[in-house]
C-alpha cells in the first residue's frame, strides 16, 4: 500500500490539481504547525513525489504522516521562488528546513553627505563629512560601506582612516562648538575643521581619498599622492609636499600591516562549512575593499530532519543526467546563501569550500541584478582564505559542542541535585526574578528563562512595578509574581488551557527566606506547586560560591558547593536576571531624568543658567552630547557644576 492511501482525499485532490508552473508550497500538521516550506520549478511534480513515492522510516516518511494541510504560491520565476521560500523560512520556522537564525544586523561605516554652506563665518559641520560606526536603516543622502562582520571591524577601520585621512568623528554638536583642536587633533587623527585648520576643498580632497581606500583603490591613491607631491616639490613648496609624504607613509604602512594585495579581489565572501557531531558551523569571512575584514560564525538548527527532505528536493530539482546525492556540507552550505543574502548584498565573488548550484547562483544574480561567481577550489591568496576560514569554522564548531556539552552537564546536575525529572532535560523550563532599583526611583522587576540549556532572550520580560512603598522588594516581588503567573494559573486550572500553560520546573528568587515567603503566599493564594519555588541566599559574608538554596515547600537548605556544576548554573542565570533588571532600570531613570524632567532640577541650575545652556547647545539632546569642558565654556557654568550636568544627563 502507497502511502498516498493514508491521506485525506480532500488533500489529495488539490496535489492533483496542481499547476505544472515554478512555486512555492507549505506543508502544515494537525496543530497548524509549519512542517517544511519548499520551492519547485513545476509543483505538480515535486508536490506529488511527496504523496506517491514510499519513502520507509526515512525523515521523509516520517513528516510526511503528519501533513494534514497545504498551501501553493505560484510565481514568475525560479529566482521569486527562492526569495519567497527562504522569507518564508526565516518567518514560518518550518521544523523540516534547514534555519539560519541572525537576529543582529550588521554593522556599517557611514560616511555623512558634505551639505552647501555660505562662505564667511566659523566653520560648519555640514561643509565637512564624518567618518562613525554605524547601525540601523540607511539614508540615501549618506553614504555606507559594508557590512562588516563586527563591530570590531568597523572600529578598526575608522581608525585607519584617521590615522591617513584624519577625518573627523566628532557629533555636529560637539564640532560647532569647539574653539580648541581636540585632542585627536594632537596625536595626529584629525585635521581639526572645527577650528580652520585646514580649508574645505583639502578635507574634500581626504574624504575622496577615503571613500576610494574604502572601494580598494589603494593603488590610484598612492599614484596621485605621489604626483602631487612631485608637482609642490617642483614649485619649492616643501611643507605641502612633506604633508602628502606623510600621508603616502602612513598609507603604505596601513597597507603593509594589512597584508593585502594590490590589484586583486576587492570584494569577497568567503565561506565554510563544517559538520560534527550532529551540528554545524558555516563561517563567513569577508573582504571588502581589498581588505580581510574577518569573519563570523552561524550555526543553523534542524539540520537532521532537513537532511532527507533537502536531498529530495535538491535531487528532483537536479535534470536526469546529472542527478546524485549531494553532501550534507553541500546543502547546509546551499541553504546559508539562499537565506543570508536575502537581507544583504551579494558581493561579486563566492568563494565555497563546496561546490553550489549553478541555479541557486543564478537566482541571486538575477535578484540582484548584477553578476555573482561562486568559486570551489580556489587558487592563491583565495585558497589561503578559505584555508583560514575552513579552520575558523572547525575552532568556532568545537566551542560550541564544548559549551553545550558543559552546559547540559550543569542542567543535568541542577536536576539531579533539586530531584527535578531527568527524562526531558531539553524541556526543563527555569524562570528567574530580580528586582532593581536606585534608593527607590525606577522600579523594575526582570524575568528571564532558561530553556533548551541555554537562556531564551526572545521570553525575556520586564515589569514596571508602581503602587508601592519606594525601596520595598518584597512588595515588588508579590506584584510581579501576581502578574507572572496569574493568567497561567488560570490556564493550568482549565481543561481545555492545561497543555498551553507554560508553567516553569523551577522559580528562582533572588532573595532568602523573605522574598521566598512572599513567593510562597503568591504561589499558595494562586494553587499553583509550593515545591516549584527556590531562593537564592547570599551565604556566609556574602561571598560568591557560598550560596544557598531556600525553599518555600518546607524542606532543608541547600548547599552546592563550591566547585557543583548545578550552582555554576544557578549562578549564571540569577546573573542574567540581575543585568537585565538593571539594564532596565537604567533605562527607565534616564528616560525620566532627561526625557522627562528639567534642568532646573539638577543642583545649582536656574533659569539664567538654564537659559544660557539652551541657547548655547540647542537643547537638552545637545547638552547631553556634550563633553564636560565644553559644558564648562558657558558663562556662569564652573568646572565642577559642569561635572554635576554631565553626571545627571549620563
Amino acid at each position: 500500500m502507497t502511502q498516498a492511501h493514508e491521506f485525506d482525499p480532500q488533500l489529495l485532490s488539490e496535489v492533483a490539481a496542481l499547476p505544472a508552473l515554478p512555486g512555492v508550497y507549505r506543508y502544515f500538521d494537525a496543530e497548524g504547525g509549519v512542517l517544511y516550506v519548499g520551492k519547485a520549478r513545476d509543483l505538480k511534480k515535486r508536490v506529488t513525489s511527496y504523496f506517491q513515492k514510499k519513502h520507509g522510516g526515512t525523515r521523509i516518511g516520517h513528516m510526511v504522516t503528519k501533513i494534514v494541510r497545504m498551501e501553493t504560491t505560484v510565481v514568475r520565476s525560479e529566482a521569486e521562488a527562492l526569495l519567497l521560500e527562504n522569507n518564508l523560512i526565516k518567518t514560518l520556522n518550518p521544523k523540516y528546513n534547514i534555519l539560519f537564525r541572525d537576529d543582529k544586523s550588521y554593522p556599517y561605516l557611514k560616511l555623512t553627505a558634505a551639505r552647501a554652506v555660505e562662505e564667511g563665518g566659523a566653520p560648519s559641520a555640514a561643509a565637512y563629512p564624518r567618518i562613525a560606526y554605524y547601525r540601523g536603516a540607511v539614508e540615501k543622502k549618506h553614504h555606507y560601506f559594508g557590512p562588516y562582520p563586527s563591530a570590531w571591524a568597523v572600529k578598526d577601520t575608522i581608525l585607519l582612516l584617521q590615522k591617513v585621512f584624519r577625518l573627523r568623528t566628532c557629533e555636529d554638536t560637539v564640532f560647532s562648538n569647539r574653539t580648541r583642536p581636540c585632542l585627536l587633533y594632537q596625536i595626529k587623527r584629525c585635521s581639526a575643521p572645527c577650528v580652520g585648520h585646514v580649508s574645505p576643498e583639502q578635507y574634500a580632497l581626504d574624504t575622496a581619498n577615503a571613500e576610494r581606500f574604502l572601494q580598494g583603490q589603494t593603488q590610484e591613491i598612492l599614484t596621485d599622492l605621489e604626483q602631487k607631491m612631485l608637482a609642490h616639490a617642483d614649485k619649492l613648496e616643501f611643507e605641502q609636499a612633506a604633508e602628502l609624504r606623510n600621508q603616502m607613509s602612513a598609507l603604505s604602512t596601513v597597507l603593509h600591516q594589512q597584508s593585502m594585495e594590490i590589484g586583486g579581489d576587492k570584494d569577497v565572501d568567503i565561506l565554510a562549512v563544517k559538520v560534527q557531531g550532529g551540528k554545524a558551523c558555516v563561517n563567513l569571512a569577508m573582504v571588502r575593499g581589498g581588505r580581510h575584514l574577518g569573519d563570523r560564525p552561524y550555526f543553523p538548527t534542524h539540520v537532521e530532519n532537513a537532511t532527507d527532505v533537502a536531498a529530495l528536493d535538491a535531487e528532483l530539482d537536479a535534470p536526469a543526467d546529472q542527478a546524485k546525492e549531494k553532501s550534507l556540507e553541500a546543502l547546509i552550505l546551499e541553504a546559508f546563501i539562499a537565506q543570508h543574502y536575502i537581507d544583504v548584498p551579494v558581493p561579486p565573488t563566492l568563494v565555497c569550500s563546496e561546490p553550489v548550484d549553478k541555479d541557486l547562483i543564478d537566482a541571486l544574480a538575477e535578484q540582484t541584478g548584477s553578476r555573482v561567481t561562486a568559486i570551489h577550489q580556489p587558487r592563491e591568496q583565495r585558497r589561503i582564505w578559505l584555508e583560514m576560514a575552513q579552520k575558523n569554522a572547525g575552532l568556532q564548531l568545537a566551542r560550541l559542542l564544548a559549551e553545550q556539552g558543559s552546559q547540559q552537564a550543569r542542567t543535568r546536575a541542577l536536576a539531579e541535585a533539586l530531584e527535578l525529572p531527568l527524562d526531558n532535560l531539553d524541556a526543563l523550563r527555569i524562570e528567574c526574578f530580580d528586582i532593581s532599583h536606585t534608593a527607590g526611583e525606577s522600579t523594575q522587576a526582570s524575568c528571564v528563562v532558561f530553556k533548551e540549556h541555554k537562556m531564551q532572550n526572545s521570553e525575556y520580560r520586564r515589569y514596571n512595578i508602581e503602587g508601592i512603598t519606594p525601596g520595598d522588594d518584597y512588595a515588588a516581588m508579590r506584584q510581579v509574581l501576581t502578574r507572572r503567573y496569574t493568567k497561567l494559573a488560570e490556564a493550568a486550572r482549565n481543561p481545555e488551557t492545561k497543555g498551553e500553560a507554560k508553567l516553569p520546573d523551577l522559580v528562582l528568587v533572588d532573595g532568602g527566606k523573605g522574598q521566598v515567603s512572599m513567593a510562597r503566599s503568591v504561589f499558595a493564594e494562586l494553587g499553583l506547586d509550593l515545591g516549584l519555588i527556590a531562593g537564592v541566599e547570599k551565604g556566609e559574608g556574602r561571598k560568591v560560591g557560598l550560596e544557598e538554596l531556600v525553599f518555600a515547600d518546607g524542606r532543608d537548605k541547600v548547599y552546592l558547593g563550591r566547585d557543583s556544576a548545578a550552582l555554576m548554573l544557578i549562578a549564571q542565570i540569577r546573573d542574567e536576571a540581575h543585568r537585565f533588571a538593571i539594564t532596565g532600570m537604567r533605562a527607565k531613570r534616564a528616560k525620566v531624568r532627561v526625557g522627562g524632567s528639567k534642568l532646573e532640577d539638577i543642583a545649582g541650575i536656574g533659569p539664567k543658567r538654564r537659559a544660557s545652556l539652551l541657547q548655547r547647545f540647542g537643547g537638552i539632546r545637545g547638552i547631553a552630547s556634550a563633553s564636560v569642558e565644553d559644558i564648562a565654556m558657558v558663562d556662569g557654568i564652573s568646572k565642577d557644576l559642569a561635572e554635576g550636568i554631565y553626571r545627571a544627563l549620563h
